[in-house]
């Protein structure tokens, strides 16, 4: 008679290391998973932004200009220390990352909090944007200023809100977060 065939899994020793190993995320710790995490929310909120400017038409004014200042560092950077954090940089050189992006979240929170004082009228902002017009003797004829249109986009009207809060609000409370997140990753312990 024939015995039955028989599978052993562990011929060729593929079961033991899959049981043996233990799924720890794509990072080692806190530190490249806050950094990813902060790349991520990054990206989406100025694509966001510019989704808001060549899709829906809405221009931005000075300020909200300035305020994407910090995206374009922290952007690539938060990417740069996700990278490096899996690939086993030492974590004093993730965690000198991670105080860069923190402080340009808070700057940029901090340029959301004032823009969202002039849509609101807390404090004068920019003449630029939020200030009387100039002297239309200034740059030539009447005539001549009235055939080359000037846009000014005012940074005091804020453009669009969603449950009362502007673009420059939502910045702010998404700095904000960002900036926790920067905050864990330089807190967090190797598991």
């Amino acid at each position: 008679m024939h015995e039955p065939l028989t599978v052993n899994p562990t011929a060729n020793g593929t079961a033991d290391r899959m049981a043996n190993r233990t799924w720890s995320g794509p990072f080692r710790d806190g530190q490249g998973a806050a950094a990813f995490t902060v790349f991520v929310i990054a990206l989406a909120t100025l694509l966001g932004a510019w989704y808001f400017q060549f899709v829906l038409g809405y221009p931005p004014c000075p300020l909200c200009l300035q305020q994407r200042i910090p995206y374009y560092i922290v952007i690539p950077l938060a990417l740069i220390l996700a990278i490096a954090a899996r690939g086993g940089a030492p974590r004093r050189l993730i965690a000198a990352g991670l105080v860069v992006i923190l402080v340009a979240v808070l700057c940029g929170a901090a340029l959301g909090v004032y823009h969202s004082g002039v849509e609101w009228h807390f404090w004068a902002g920019p003449t630029d944007c939020s200030g009387p017009l100039g002297d239309l003797n200034s740059g030539g004829s009447l005539l001549e200023q009235l055939q080359t249109p000037i846009h000014v986009v005012r940074c005091d009207q804020a453009a669009w809100r969603f449950l009362g809060i502007s673009l420059a609000g939502y910045n702010v409370l998404i700095s904000l977060a960002m900036a926790a997140i920067a905050g864990y990753g330089l807190v967090a312990r190797r598991p």
